[in-house]
């Protein structure tokens, strides 16, 4: 299979592009930074900076995870503006580009993420029909999903991964540990907020679960069956690196750090994998505890 991969150099893209090339894929990887694509995977993945013109590029499918890191920076009008156009523009761009190509791809997998459903408090279980409660963060993905959606006017099949915390060697995990491992962690605001989250196994599997599966198509979330809440996690990942984690974080200091998008982190939402589990997926990771183990221990 030739794959056409955008955000290949980012935690997911990274232990995408690796195990399809373990499986024998031929990747190529359109990115704003071809050498650090021709470094980090040693010449083994095609790097471009440009699509290419009309069927000059042929592939099987389409994997789209570009973006701008959602919680790196405070939400100003302008960073909110950034991360809006790193999505939909991005995703409007390879659109095009697919509709162009007279040898279209079979299936484009586009990235979004749980934030699709707005903060919800309640402990009520999300799933792929869930009502989102309005906000940026579910205006981002939706738009998002659409601009992705508009493939299957081509005759391609669409697949949206609503993500959640991804745990593993890299992404949100690692920004988390340092003040775990000097006994300064622990939880944020009230802890009672949910996180959802999956193991980065997890993910890359039902990502190409995904690629082979043609009766799949629409929202999948890409969450564990067993969110947890923050005190939850972290007290899991203190135990996990056999640090203590009872040092809370008050929602007035993420407010002052991150200002609106301090909601990624003082609020949350209960998500569940309902079409994952319908279609029988067996996840390797479905508790934290074990999850969290591999992610701090690879």
């Amino acid at each position: 299979m030739k794959i056409l991969v955008t955000g290949g150099t980012g935690f997911i893209g990274k232990h995408l592009i690796e195990a399809r090339l373990e499986e024998g894929d031929e990747v190529v990887c359109w990115s704003r930074n071809p050498s650090k694509v021709t470094e980090l995977f040693q010449g083994r993945v095609e790097a471009l900076r440009d699509l290419p013109p009309q069927d000059e590029l042929i592939v099987d499918a389409v994997i789209n995870l570009a973006g701008e890191p959602i919680a790196d920076q405070r939400w100003t009008d302008e960073r909110k503006q950034l991360l809006h156009s790193s999505r939909i523009d991005l995703t409007f761009e390879l659109v095009e580009w697919i509709k162009a190509q007279k040898a279209k791809p079979k299936v484009l997998i586009s990235g979004s993420a749980i934030g699709f459903y707005g903060s919800h408090d309640g402990d009520s279980k999300l799933g792929e029909g869930s009502q989102p409660n309005s906000g940026f963060t579910h205006k981002l993905c939706a738009d998002w999903e659409a601009e992705a959606l508009k493939a299957e006017a081509f005759g391609v099949r669409v697949c949206l991964i609503r993500t959640g915390v991804v745990l593993g060697d890299g992404g949100a995990l690692s920004k988390m540990l340092l003040p775990f491992k000097l006994g300064l962690g622990g939880p944020i605001a009230s802890g009672k907020q949910w996180m959802s989250w999956i193991h980065i196994d997890d993910e890359i599997e039902i990502i190409s679960m995904l690629l082979t599966h043609d009766q799949l198509s629409g929202p999948f979330n890409l969450t564990s069956p067993n969110a947890a809440t923050n005190a939850e996690f972290s007290k899991t990942l203190g135990k996990a690196l056999g640090r203590p984690a009872f040092m809370p974080m008050p929602s007035f200091v993420i407010n002052l750090m991150l200002g609106e998008g301090a909601e990624l982190l003082v609020e949350g939402q209960r998500v569940y994998p309902e079409k994952l589990e319908e279609i029988g997926y067996k996840f390797h990771y479905p508790e934290l505890s074990g999850a969290m183990y591999s992610a701090v221990n690879f």
